[in-house]
């Protein structure tokens, strides 16, 4: 049937347009795979837990990384039939280390007493972090190097650094390179009060270096190709909003999050930045943020800043008979592209086709979707991507549209518009939630996919045991 990735056909790459706009033709580079051959042994996802996203205030939160990641370790082991020390190994994904947690993967570890002899490391592909963690250990245990994984992510974005300006770092180096009294007098003419006002890491981290645009920018440049209205990003975000309220006042997530608690004794056992009682006159009241005046991109429709962290266990066929262990789905493969930096939003478009050609698999046998909620805008375009026919063709290699994702099996607890996204994170408790949601609906395969800043795209394919 025309559309459906398994019988699509390759074609040789050219400009390519979306909504009458040109899109740059590096946009449709090759889609590169890394792995090819899924007929390794079958991997089980066994059980995984989160903290609630907690959003960051203009101050440092009560967690650092590791404090999340072991918050929602401790329970998650406790509740396993085998003890900590019986992992191979622990990946953790996590973008914004900060200066006392080097290699926070290794100091979660031993923290929650997984043992001297634990060898854990950390994993950065930014937005992927998590899901590139879920990935490696897959990739471990399906080649016969390990069978028992604790692959998860960690971020606390609220830990943010502040930093110097160049001229004051380069000031610092003229001041300390100073020997005499007099050369530091002289270094010390040249300071200048401006020096003093720190910039937010954030901020750079968040700024593509090739392209020069910060991630909101990149979301309002394929919203104009693509057509996507501010109303429509509104709407979009109202029903994250929603969709997250009704999960929480249903139960829908107990198991899934676990509480932390902070050093003085507050307990936070929910995801805090949704906003139930937002509306779209509410909405419609923010001004953009990044392209003003007339840019789609609020912050009522993006992503929230955001602290969390959240794990998964991984374990082969032989682990789960030596254990005992009940699994809940098995990952059956998973996939990396990568595009122009510019419009890195539609990297889920490419991994996600990608992987479910390669799977002989239509839009039609995938029964939940996950795609991270970056912007309201970024999911919408991707969604008019994947109904575009020149894009489908030109970029995709399709013989015809991958077809429209119903809404109702798309981010059916909402995202991160509601939730938030901790980017090393992210990745993480989508594939987590995909199998939770899959479990509750009874559905049988999802696919768990997401935007990576710098632009990449990462998809993960699941099926319910």
């Amino acid at each position: 049937m025309a559309g459906q990735p398994g019988t699509s056909a390759k074609r040789p790459r050219s400009s390519v347009t979306a909504g009458g706009k040109p899109l740059p033709r590096r946009a449709a580079g090759q889609v590169r795979r890394a792995v090819t051959d899924t007929t390794g042994r079958p991997v089980y996802l066994i059980d995984g837990a989160r903290t609630p996203f907690l959003r960051a205030r203009g101050k440092p939160g009560p967690f650092t990384p590791v404090d999340l990641a072991v918050q929602c370790g401790r329970p998650l082991l406790m509740r396993q039939p085998f003890a900590a020390d019986a992992f191979d190994t622990v990946i953790l994904g996590c973008v914004n280390v900060i200066a006392d947690e080097m290699n926070p993967a290794r100091v979660a570890a031993l923290r929650l007493g997984m043992g001297a002899g634990m060898t854990a490391f950390t994993v950065q592909i930014n937005c992927g972090s998590g899901m590139q963690s879920i990935d490696t250990a897959f990739r471990t245990i399906e080649s016969g190097k390990a069978d028992l994984i604790l692959a998860g992510g960690a971020e606390a974005l609220s830990h943010a650094p502040l930093v110097l300006r160049q001229e004051a770092v380069e000031w610092f180096g003229r001041f300390a390179a100073a020997k005499s009294p007099f050369e530091k007098a002289a270094a010390m003419g040249g300071l200048r009060p401006e020096m003093a006002k720190p910039v937010i890491g954030l901020e750079r981290g968040l700024t593509d270096p090739i392209t020069e645009l910060n991630m909101g920018q990149t979301a309002e440049v394929i919203g104009h190709l693509f057509g996507i209205t501010r109303e429509a990003a509104d709407a979009y975000a109202l029903e994250s909003h929603q969709r997250l309220a009704r999960a929480q006042n249903s139960g829908f997530l107990e198991g899934e999050v676990v509480p932390a608690i902070a050093r003085d004794g507050t307990i936070f056992d929910r995801d805090d930045g949704v906003r139930p009682d937002t509306s779209m006159e509410k909405l419609a009241k923010l001004n953009p943020v990044f392209e003003k005046p007339f840019g789609k991109v609020t912050a009522g429709n993006s992503s929230q800043i955001t602290d969390g962290a959240c794990w998964v266990i991984l374990a082969s066929e032989a682990a789960v008979e030596k254990y005992g262990l009940q699994p809940v789905a098995r990952i059956i493969d998973s996939e990396w592209s990568a595009l122009d930096p510019s419009i890195m939003g539609l990297g889920p478009t490419l991994c996600s086709t990608e992987l479910l050609t390669r799977q002989g698999l239509s839009r039609q046998d995938i029964d939940l979707w996950e795609l991270n909620e970056a912007f309201a805008v970024q999911v919408l375009a991707c969604l008019a991507a994947w109904e575009d026919e020149e894009y489908c063709r030109d970029v995709l290699s399709l013989d015809g549209i991958f077809g429209r994702i119903a809404r109702d099996r798309l981010n059916v607890d909402g995202g991160a518009i509601s939730l938030g996204h901790p980017v090393g994170t992210s990745g993480n408790r989508i594939v987590l939630h995909l199998v939770n949601a899959m479990r509750r609906l009874g559905l049988k395969r999802g696919l768990a996919t997401e935007c990576i800043g710098g632009g990449q795209g990462g998809a993960m394919l699941l099926e319910v045991v």
